[in-house]
């Protein structure tokens, strides 16, 4: 099944690699602003990298975030 998260005109899961910055955290999820175009993606905490904070740089791939250090 498919969902359609925004990241992709077409729907579904975007598979290429984002960038992302964290700007918003509130109890169990965060929200995160989309480095090249502004869009913003609210998940849960438990899916983003220990460490993850306001202002942390992710790098999303392959459904996995890592932080950029």
């Amino acid at each position: 099944m498919w969902y359609d998260y925004g990241n992709t005109p077409k729907g579904g899961f975007s598979m290429e690699p984002r960038n992302y910055t964290v700007i918003k955290i509130a109890g169990e999820y965060a929200t995160l602003r989309d480095d090249e175009t502004g869009d913003e993606l609210f998940i849960a905490m438990a899916l983003l990298p220990e460490g993850t904070d306001m202002g942390t740089r992710l790098h999303y791939e392959m459904l996995e975030y890592t932080i950029i250090e």
